[in-house]
């Protein structure tokens, strides 16, 4: 059984997912997969240097800066990137699944996981909440962020519209210790 783990930003979905692995749970972590694709994925190197040109890996190493300022000033862009990223990820998604003990449930952490198309992958899916205020103090703490930037990715973001689609709901408002909300988790599946 394959479960989708999505939030917004600051929700606390990356803790869920440490603890659900601390438990003995696989658990996928597209956000560093997909940064592991685009630089060993021959293919997927290919298409992102034909899209961005040759300076996008300088020396070998990927350019994150120089790709980011280009897809916040084109958004055709970010979609031609996620277009190539985002199969790749779904792909290696399902050779990963194959190698997982099928007996116990495997998690799959994304923040996109609807826009991105995993949720095809998942027989449920938990989406982590909480409120506004405690999501922004901790992405300002986590990444030394201003509260307008942080407010300007929740806005890019745009995943609170997934809530309703989720199977599992969890609110993670900092209140219920977090080996709490895992085993609520796995109960309710």
């Amino acid at each position: 059984m394959i479960i989708g783990i999505t939030g917004g930003i600051g929700s606390g979905k990356s803790t869920i997912a440490k603890q659900l692995r601390t438990m003995g749970y696989a658990v996928y972590d597209t956000d560093s997969e997909a940064k592991r694709l685009i630089v060993e994925d021959a293919h997927v190197r290919q298409q992102i240097e034909q899209l961005f040109g040759s300076e996008v890996y300088k020396d070998g190493v990927y350019q994150t800066a120089l790709v980011a300022q280009r897809v916040f000033a084109d958004h055709s862009l970010l979609a031609q990137l996620n277009a190539i990223v985002h199969p790749a990820v779904k792909a290696d998604i399902m050779c990963w699944a194959q190698k997982i003990n099928h007996a116990t449930p495997c998690f799959v952490e994304c923040a996109i996981l609807y826009q991105a198309g995993f949720d095809s992958l998942c027989d449920k899916v938990v989406a982590v909440t909480a409120p506004e205020e405690i999501r922004l103090e901790r992405v300002m703490k986590r990444d030394s962020s201003t509260i307008e930037k942080v407010r300007a990715r929740m806005r890019a973001q745009e995943t609170e519209n997934d809530i309703p689609r989720a199977d599992i709901l969890i609110n993670n408002n900092g209140k219920t210790p977090i080996s709490t909300l895992c085993k609520e988790i796995i109960n309710q599946l």
